[in-house]
């Protein structure tokens, strides 16, 4: 049985510019630059996001876009802030899903390779209670 989230790594072309994603947008705190060294498969950096291991790594971003997506968790309150720094980088929003009330609100990006990231003020508690009203 696994015993929960190890890290999260992102495949991507320019190491920089996603440090600039992570720390202006997630406030990742950066842990590690391996510089010009490649322990790995390639140069690579490690941030903590909210206690999560996240890892980037240089090399091709993804062909396309999707809904996979990683969604880290942000209070209500943020949502006009994130928005901003998000719109400050100039990335992608992707308009939401549609919503019932009382499951919380999202912003979803894209980063310069294709990944979707959705930054999300509900919790798996609220979503459920949410969705059994639904249908009672």
């Amino acid at each position: 049985m696994a015993q929960g989230l190890s890290h999260i790594t992102f495949i991507v072309q320019n190491l920089d510019k996603m440090e600039e994603v992570l720390t202006n947008v997630l406030d990742a705190t950066p842990i590690y630059d391996s510089g010009e060294d490649t322990f790995s498969l390639s140069k690579e950096r490690f941030f903590d996001i909210g206690g999560v291991w996240v890892a980037t790594m240089q090399g091709e971003p993804l062909p396309e876009k999707s809904y996979n997506h990683v969604a880290f968790k942000m209070g209500l309150d943020e949502y006009d802030s994130k928005l901003q720094r998000i719109q400050a980088l100039g990335l992608e929003l992707k308009e939401g899903r549609s919503r019932v009330s009382g499951e919380g609100n999202s912003l979803y990006f894209y980063d310069h390779d294709n990944h979707l990231f959705e930054l999300h003020s509900g919790t798996l508690q609220e979503r459920l209670r949410r969705y059994k009203t639904a249908t009672e």
